[in-house]
Protein backbone atom coordinates (compact mmCIF):
# COMPACT_ATOMS: atom_id res chain seq x y z
CA UNK A 1 0.00 0.00 0.00
CA UNK A 2 2.77 2.42 0.99
CA UNK A 3 4.75 1.56 -2.13
CA UNK A 4 1.68 2.18 -4.30
CA UNK A 5 1.15 5.60 -2.75
CA UNK A 6 4.85 6.36 -3.14
CA UNK A 7 4.75 5.44 -6.83
CA UNK A 8 1.64 7.57 -7.36
CA UNK A 9 3.33 10.51 -5.62
CA UNK A 10 6.29 10.28 -7.96
CA UNK A 11 4.01 10.00 -10.99
CA UNK A 12 2.01 13.01 -9.80
CA UNK A 13 5.19 15.04 -9.79
CA UNK A 14 5.92 14.14 -13.41
CA UNK A 15 4.86 16.86 -15.86
CA UNK A 16 4.55 14.47 -18.87
CA UNK A 17 2.47 11.92 -16.92
CA UNK A 18 0.16 14.53 -15.43
CA UNK A 19 -0.28 16.31 -18.76
CA UNK A 20 -1.34 13.11 -20.52
CA UNK A 21 -3.66 11.84 -17.77
CA UNK A 22 -5.34 15.21 -17.17
CA UNK A 23 -6.08 15.54 -20.89
CA UNK A 24 -8.12 12.34 -20.72
CA UNK A 25 -9.99 13.32 -17.52
CA UNK A 26 -10.88 16.93 -18.42
CA UNK A 27 -13.76 16.26 -20.88
CA UNK A 28 -15.61 13.99 -18.44
CA UNK A 29 -15.06 16.31 -15.48
CA UNK A 30 -16.29 19.31 -17.50
CA UNK A 31 -19.50 17.68 -18.73
CA UNK A 32 -20.34 16.17 -15.33
CA UNK A 33 -19.64 19.35 -13.33
CA UNK A 34 -21.64 21.64 -15.62
CA UNK A 35 -24.52 19.15 -15.72
CA UNK A 36 -24.66 18.98 -11.91
CA UNK A 37 -24.51 22.77 -11.57
CA UNK A 38 -27.35 23.26 -14.07
CA UNK A 39 -29.54 20.57 -12.50
CA UNK A 40 -28.96 21.75 -8.91
CA UNK A 41 -29.51 25.41 -9.84
CA UNK A 42 -32.85 24.69 -11.53
CA UNK A 43 -33.89 22.38 -8.69
CA UNK A 44 -32.91 24.83 -5.96
CA UNK A 45 -34.20 28.01 -7.58
CA UNK A 46 -37.52 26.75 -8.91
CA UNK A 47 -38.52 23.51 -7.19
CA UNK A 48 -37.25 23.61 -3.60
CA UNK A 49 -39.81 24.83 -1.02
CA UNK A 50 -39.95 28.43 0.20
CA UNK A 51 -38.33 29.05 3.60
CA UNK A 52 -40.84 29.89 6.36
CA UNK A 53 -38.70 32.76 7.72
CA UNK A 54 -36.61 34.11 4.84
CA UNK A 55 -38.99 33.37 2.00
CA UNK A 56 -37.36 33.00 -1.42
CA UNK A 57 -34.31 35.07 -0.43
CA UNK A 58 -32.66 31.99 1.04
CA UNK A 59 -32.29 30.48 -2.45
CA UNK A 60 -28.99 32.30 -2.84
CA UNK A 61 -27.67 29.58 -0.52
CA UNK A 62 -27.27 27.38 -3.60
CA UNK A 63 -24.52 29.70 -4.81
CA UNK A 64 -23.17 31.13 -1.55
CA UNK A 65 -22.48 27.95 0.41
CA UNK A 66 -20.73 26.03 -2.41
CA UNK A 67 -18.59 29.09 -3.25
CA UNK A 68 -17.47 29.68 0.35
CA UNK A 69 -16.91 25.98 0.98
CA UNK A 70 -14.77 25.39 -2.09
CA UNK A 71 -12.76 28.58 -1.54
CA UNK A 72 -11.65 27.27 1.86
CA UNK A 73 -10.89 23.78 0.56
CA UNK A 74 -8.79 25.23 -2.27
CA UNK A 75 -6.74 27.22 0.23
CA UNK A 76 -6.26 24.20 2.47
CA UNK A 77 -5.05 22.17 -0.51
CA UNK A 78 -2.74 25.01 -1.56
CA UNK A 79 -1.21 25.04 1.92
CA UNK A 80 -0.48 21.31 1.62
CA UNK A 81 1.11 21.94 -1.78
CA UNK A 82 3.12 24.79 -0.26
CA UNK A 83 4.50 22.49 2.44
CA UNK A 84 5.32 19.84 -0.17
CA UNK A 85 7.18 22.41 -2.27
CA UNK A 86 9.19 23.83 0.63
CA UNK A 87 10.14 20.40 1.98
CA UNK A 88 10.67 18.32 -1.18
CA UNK A 89 10.93 21.05 -3.86
CA UNK A 90 8.30 19.31 -5.97
CA UNK A 91 7.76 21.52 -9.03
CA UNK A 92 4.19 20.32 -9.53
CA UNK A 93 3.29 21.79 -6.13
CA UNK A 94 4.37 25.22 -7.37
CA UNK A 95 2.28 24.73 -10.50
CA UNK A 96 -0.71 23.76 -8.36
CA UNK A 97 -0.52 26.87 -6.17
CA UNK A 98 -0.16 29.25 -9.11
CA UNK A 99 -2.98 27.57 -11.04
CA UNK A 100 -5.50 27.28 -8.21
CA UNK A 101 -5.01 30.71 -6.62
CA UNK A 102 -7.09 32.64 -9.22
CA UNK A 103 -9.86 30.04 -8.99
CA UNK A 104 -9.88 30.26 -5.20
CA UNK A 105 -9.91 34.05 -5.35
CA UNK A 106 -12.86 34.01 -7.75
CA UNK A 107 -14.97 31.75 -5.53
CA UNK A 108 -14.05 33.71 -2.40
CA UNK A 109 -15.22 36.87 -4.17
CA UNK A 110 -18.47 35.14 -5.17
CA UNK A 111 -18.93 34.04 -1.56
CA UNK A 112 -18.39 37.57 -0.23
CA UNK A 113 -20.71 39.17 -2.79
CA UNK A 114 -23.47 36.58 -2.45
CA UNK A 115 -23.22 36.85 1.33
CA UNK A 116 -23.63 40.64 1.12
CA UNK A 117 -26.65 40.26 -1.17
CA UNK A 118 -28.14 37.69 1.20
CA UNK A 119 -27.40 39.79 4.28
CA UNK A 120 -29.11 42.97 3.08
CA UNK A 121 -32.73 41.71 3.20
CA UNK A 122 -32.22 39.31 6.12
CA UNK A 123 -29.96 41.39 8.41
CA UNK A 124 -30.68 44.85 6.92
CA UNK A 125 -27.02 45.44 6.11
CA UNK A 126 -24.62 44.68 3.29
CA UNK A 127 -21.56 44.28 5.50
CA UNK A 128 -20.46 44.14 9.12
CA UNK A 129 -16.91 43.79 10.40
CA UNK A 130 -17.58 40.60 12.34
CA UNK A 131 -15.23 37.63 12.61
CA UNK A 132 -16.69 35.50 9.80
CA UNK A 133 -16.85 38.20 7.13
CA UNK A 134 -13.55 39.83 8.07
CA UNK A 135 -11.63 36.53 8.15
CA UNK A 136 -13.10 35.57 4.77
CA UNK A 137 -12.01 38.94 3.38
CA UNK A 138 -8.51 38.28 4.73
CA UNK A 139 -8.41 34.95 2.86
CA UNK A 140 -9.42 36.81 -0.30
CA UNK A 141 -6.57 39.28 0.24
CA UNK A 142 -4.14 36.38 0.70
CA UNK A 143 -5.32 34.94 -2.60
CA UNK A 144 -4.65 38.29 -4.27
CA UNK A 145 -1.21 38.49 -2.65
CA UNK A 146 -0.33 35.02 -3.92
CA UNK A 147 -1.44 35.94 -7.45
CA UNK A 148 0.41 39.27 -7.34
CA UNK A 149 3.68 37.81 -6.08
CA UNK A 150 3.94 35.41 -9.02
CA UNK A 151 5.11 38.19 -11.34
CA UNK A 152 7.43 40.01 -8.93
CA UNK A 153 10.31 37.53 -9.17
CA UNK A 154 12.53 36.93 -12.18
CA UNK A 155 13.23 33.38 -11.03
CA UNK A 156 10.33 30.91 -11.13
CA UNK A 157 11.83 28.96 -8.23
CA UNK A 158 12.04 32.12 -6.11
CA UNK A 159 8.43 32.97 -6.97
CA UNK A 160 7.23 29.48 -6.03
CA UNK A 161 9.15 29.67 -2.75
CA UNK A 162 7.73 33.09 -1.86
CA UNK A 163 4.11 32.19 -2.61
CA UNK A 164 4.49 28.93 -0.68
CA UNK A 165 5.57 30.85 2.40
CA UNK A 166 2.74 33.37 2.01
CA UNK A 167 0.24 30.52 1.56
CA UNK A 168 1.34 28.84 4.79
CA UNK A 169 1.09 32.14 6.67
CA UNK A 170 -2.49 32.59 5.48
CA UNK A 171 -3.64 29.11 6.46
CA UNK A 172 -3.78 30.11 10.16
CA UNK A 173 -6.81 32.23 9.27
CA UNK A 174 -8.92 29.32 8.02
CA UNK A 175 -9.91 27.93 11.47
CA UNK A 176 -11.20 31.42 12.29
CA UNK A 177 -13.35 31.40 9.15
CA UNK A 178 -14.70 27.97 10.04
CA UNK A 179 -15.33 28.37 13.78
CA UNK A 180 -15.99 32.11 14.13
CA UNK A 181 -19.76 31.58 14.26
CA UNK A 182 -19.31 29.27 17.26
CA UNK A 183 -16.64 31.33 19.03
CA UNK A 184 -18.08 34.86 18.79
CA UNK A 185 -21.37 36.68 18.38
CA UNK A 186 -21.92 37.31 14.68
CA UNK A 187 -24.75 38.16 12.31
CA UNK A 188 -23.78 35.15 10.22
CA UNK A 189 -26.11 32.23 10.86
CA UNK A 190 -24.70 28.86 12.04
CA UNK A 191 -23.83 26.20 9.48
CA UNK A 192 -26.88 24.76 7.71
CA UNK A 193 -25.19 21.43 6.99
CA UNK A 194 -23.80 19.15 9.68
CA UNK A 195 -21.78 16.01 8.99
CA UNK A 196 -21.91 14.66 12.54
CA UNK A 197 -25.37 15.89 13.55
CA UNK A 198 -28.69 16.84 12.02
CA UNK A 199 -28.72 19.55 9.35
CA UNK A 200 -30.84 22.62 10.06
CA UNK A 201 -32.62 22.67 6.69
CA UNK A 202 -35.16 20.22 5.33
CA UNK A 203 -34.18 17.42 2.97
CA UNK A 204 -36.10 19.12 0.12
CA UNK A 205 -33.72 22.08 0.44
CA UNK A 206 -30.66 20.04 1.38
CA UNK A 207 -30.53 17.67 -1.58
CA UNK A 208 -30.15 20.34 -4.31
CA UNK A 209 -27.62 22.13 -2.08
CA UNK A 210 -25.48 18.99 -1.77
CA UNK A 211 -25.77 18.49 -5.52
CA UNK A 212 -24.68 22.09 -6.08
CA UNK A 213 -21.67 21.65 -3.78
CA UNK A 214 -20.66 18.48 -5.62
CA UNK A 215 -21.03 20.24 -8.96
CA UNK A 216 -18.91 23.21 -7.86
CA UNK A 217 -16.18 20.93 -6.48
CA UNK A 218 -16.07 19.04 -9.77
CA UNK A 219 -16.02 22.35 -11.66
CA UNK A 220 -13.00 23.45 -9.64
CA UNK A 221 -11.38 20.10 -10.41
CA UNK A 222 -12.12 20.65 -14.11
CA UNK A 223 -10.89 24.26 -14.26
CA UNK A 224 -7.93 23.42 -12.04
CA UNK A 225 -6.75 20.76 -14.47
CA UNK A 226 -7.13 23.19 -17.37
CA UNK A 227 -5.18 25.87 -15.52
CA UNK A 228 -2.41 23.46 -14.50
CA UNK A 229 -2.05 22.17 -18.05
CA UNK A 230 -1.74 25.75 -19.29
CA UNK A 231 0.95 26.49 -16.69
CA UNK A 232 2.84 23.30 -17.54
CA UNK A 233 2.69 24.29 -21.21
CA UNK A 234 4.27 27.63 -20.35
CA UNK A 235 7.01 26.13 -18.20
CA UNK A 236 7.81 23.13 -20.39
CA UNK A 237 7.25 24.48 -23.91
CA UNK A 238 10.92 24.11 -24.82
CA UNK A 239 11.30 20.60 -23.40
CA UNK A 240 11.64 17.61 -25.73
CA UNK A 241 8.69 15.70 -24.26
CA UNK A 242 6.32 18.62 -24.74
CA UNK A 243 7.42 19.31 -28.32
CA UNK A 244 7.04 15.63 -29.14
CA UNK A 245 3.58 15.46 -27.56
CA UNK A 246 2.47 18.65 -29.32
CA UNK A 247 3.68 17.38 -32.70
CA UNK A 248 1.76 14.11 -32.24
CA UNK A 249 -1.44 16.02 -31.54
Amino acid sequence: MFQTLKNFYHKLGSFPWFYKISGKVIPFAGVLSISLIVISSIWGLFFSPTDAVQGDVYRIIYFHVPAVSVSQVIYYSMSIAAAVFLIWRMKMAGVYIKSLAPIGAAFTFIGLMSGAIWGQPTCVTWWVWDARLTSTLVIFLFYLAIIGMQSTFASRKSADTAVSIITLVGVVNLPIVKKSVDWWNTLHQPASISITGESSISSEMLLPLLLSILGIYLFVFFTGLLSMRAEISTREQNKVWFKKLSSNN
